[in-house]
């Protein structure tokens, strides 16, 4: 039997078992199912994506979310008043309840957020690459889900989910599931994807990706040629299949 409950702790890595490695990461309101409890060790499955792994059982709590952080990063205060020390910092894409409003605040449970730096959940953007975007600079992490810190397939699962396209956690994945397939000759647009063997690149123009990468160790602009010349070069393969989002066309 499996137990609903939400990512209390503003980030928390999803890792392949108990100290195990980190396959992933969660955010503060995310959902998961728990499967089982041992050991001071939950394994769960994020509601996102139906990715399993293991989290601290502390890393657990219950209750409802209503607002999304859609800036790239926030600060939770314990009062209305951002000369107040901050309690912790918040990525895009944490979850939180929105209580009340407060002047320029919203109230959550665990203290105050900018209003400015929330979204409804039923408020979704219209271009991921808007959304990861706001990511520009973010250094690369891998397995990483925030702004923080993230990798390839973390960014285009950013950019989907503030859309409401559903979106697996890794790149093979994504690759077998997003979209639909371009012809070699088709020209490219903003919001397509390539895919090579382990990478995935947003579109941003037809002559330029955004990814997260480990060439510029963070989230960047490359020329399209240029990163199928290096990619191609450092070995990893030419590009392995070109993929158009629905609606994007």
């Amino acid at each position: 039997m499996t137990t609903p409950c939400l990512i209390a702790l503003p980030l928390v890595d999803l890792l392949r078992g108990p100290d195990g490695p980190r396959d992933r990461q969660l955010l503060m309101g995310e959902g998961v199912t728990v499967q089982s409890i041992a050991d001071e060790w939950a394994e769960v499955t994020a509601i996102r994506d139906g990715y399993s792994g293991f989290v601290p059982d502390s890393a657990l709590t219950e209750g409802t979310v209503t607002h999304r952080v859609s800036a790239r990063a926030t600060h939770l205060y314990p009062a209305p008043d951002f000369k107040t020390r901050e309690r912790f910092s918040l990525s895009h894409g944490a979850r939180l309840q929105v209580l009340s409003q407060q002047g320029r605040f919203a109230e959550t449970p665990q203290g105050y957020v900018p209003n400015a730096h929330l979204s409804s959940l039923d408020v979704l953007d219209t271009d991921p690459v808007t959304v990861a975007e706001t990511l520009l600079g973010t250094p690369y992490l891998w397995g990483g889900n925030s702004s923080f810190g993230i990798d390839c397939s973390g960014l285009v699962q950013a950019g989907c989910l503030a859309c409401g396209i559903a979106c697996p956690g890794d790149s093979g994945p994504q690759e077998r599931s997003l979209g639909a397939p371009l012809s070699e000759s088709a020209p490219l647009q903003r919001g397509d994807l390539l895919f090579w063997r382990g990478h995935v690149a947003w579109v941003s123009d037809p002559a330029t990706l955004l990814h997260a990468n480990a060439h510029h160790m963070a989230v960047a602009y490359e020329p399209i040629a240029d990163a199928i010349a290096r990619i191609t070069a450092q070995g990893g393969g030419p590009v392995t299949s070109r993929k158009r989002l629905k609606g994007l066309s």
